[in-house]
């Protein structure tokens, strides 16, 4: 499993429609330009967004996006499952299955699935605003 663009690009419109909520609306032009992203491709992810549920359109000339939501109350896992579909690694195996192919899927694949679900729907999208570490961060010395 790989997250796509498509995945990367809504979580980080997402982000930057969080981190600029103190403007009423974002533009999607503006959020590329900060986000090095394709306006045209972060048009086709807003479509999917707004459609979820996940942020609001606003109309006009000076129109935009917002979140629809607070982000404390939108999960990354919940974003990328409309993104991306199923998170899974690996699917159940069908019922007429060998043992062994029941006992890997038990041991390897359905703990996998699990992990990735218990990560990605922990985390909100407040949660992932402004983080920072140390080892992120530039100095600058003149």
């Amino acid at each position: 499993m790989k997250i796509s663009k498509r995945g990367r690009y809504g979580i980080r419109l997402l982000i930057d429609l969080a981190e600029n909520c103190h403007a009423n609306h974002v533009t999607l032009v503006s959020a590329a330009m900060r986000q090095s992203i394709s306006a045209r491709y972060l048009e086709q992810v807003a479509i999917i967004l707004r459609r979820a549920g996940f942020i609001r359109s606003i109309k006009g000339a000076s129109g935009g996006y917002a979140l629809a939501k607070p982000a404390g109350e939108i999960v990354v896992g919940d974003v990328l499952r409309v993104l991306e579909g199923d998170m899974l690694i690996a699917d159940p195996p069908p019922a007429d299955c060998g043992k062994l192919e029941r006992c890997i899927w038990r041991a390897v694949f359905e703990p996998l699935n699990r992990r990735i679900a218990e990560i990605i729907d922990c985390e909100t999208l407040a949660s992932l605003i402004n983080v920072v570490t140390n080892a992120d961060s530039l100095m600058y010395f003149i």
